[in-house]
């Protein structure tokens, strides 16, 4: 069975097309066919070894990979399921070892996939499982209410395009930024004012809301620089695990996702929200494994608009 994977860390040529075993379901579990599998950032820091110290006990190959999407092929003993086998399905991958996404067959909890959306390529279904369901905990943190204002850097990203559309979802009022080469994609994901994109990114957004926006969802990591545009008492959701400095009556919200897996009720809502037009599923680029070094040099690249996808 292929898989991607590395023996030691490094740039984007340590990536090895690699021979493992199979995997097989067990109680509770389900295997997949993966088809294809989204390259995220996250996957860039398990290659490079920015992950190092935390997978010091684990021994190589590791495999990144934390979207895929695929058929069932497989269902443990006694597994209580609505999937049957040969049901196309996506799923959010936390990745061990040898078990991560880029591999051909995955074996994952059945309550961590459901059904892909209809009328998607598989490729397409890849990239909604981990970037949607950050951006529903970063809302969910966030608590506000329809009617409020929510602020949202990294708008053009995956994780804040979905940010935008799911919260114009909820009824919030969306203040998003981009550069000028993404001004017009920012507005088609529904953003109801666009700014700027930059250091002064916090005066740009208190230029439309003086006295500060009610929440903010920091896609771009601008952490210092964006939380002057959220008013006292309002909220703050970092990606990258930002808790503030202290100076600011804001509530600080570290966004991690591994703490939604295992919630087939979300996974299945995004996949009913992507078959009704809500989110806005974005491939940039399609790869055979033997190029997954180069869909990676693409991420690093910065830029990219949409996930470029690992397609088996």
């Amino acid at each position: 069975m292929r898989a991607i994977g590395v023996i030691e860390f490094g740039g984007p040529d340590a990536l090895q097309v690699l021979d493992l075993p199979d995997d097989h379901a067990e109680a509770g579990e389900v295997r997949v066919r993966v088809r294809a599998a989204t390259v995220n950032p996250t996957d860039l820091g398990l290659r490079n070894g920015s992950r190092a110290e935390a997978l010091r006990t684990i021994s190589p190959p590791h495999v990144p990979g934390m979207d895929i999407a695929g058929m069932i092929d497989e269902i443990g003993p006694g597994t209580v399921t609505d999937l049957t086998v040969g049901d196309e399905v996506l799923g959010m991958v936390v990745p061990s070892g040898s078990h991560g996404g880029y591999r051909e067959n995955l074996v994952l909890a059945a309550d961590s996939v459901v059904r892909a959306p209809r009328g998607v390529s598989l490729a397409a279904a890849a990239t909604l499982p981990m970037n949607g369901l950050t951006a529903r905990q970063s809302l969910d943190q966030l608590g506000l209410e329809a009617g409020q204002t929510l602020a949202v850097t990294g708008a053009a990203g995956c994780y804040g395009g979905y940010v935008v559309q799911l919260a114009k979802a909820d009824g919030l009022r969306v203040i998003a930024d981009a550069s000028p080469a993404d001004e017009e994609l920012v507005r088609s994901l529904g953003a109801d004012v666009v700014v700027p994109r930059g250091d002064d990114i916090a005066a740009q957004i208190r230029k439309v809301v003086p006295e500060g926006v009610d929440g903010l969802a920091d896609g771009a990591n601008q952490r210092e620089l964006a939380v002057g545009a959220v008013k006292d008492g309002g909220a703050f959701a970092s990606v990258r695990g930002w808790g503030g400095d202290g100076d600011r009556r804001v509530v600080f919200n570290r966004t991690s996702v591994r703490e939604y897996d295992h919630r087939p009720e979300l996974l299945d809502q995004l996949r009913r929200q992507a078959e009704d037009g809500v989110v806005t599923l974005r491939v940039a680029a399609t790869f055979p494994p033997e190029q997954a070094a180069e869909a990676h040099r693409r991420l690093e690249a910065r830029g990219t608009r949409g996930r470029c996808v690992i397609v088996f």
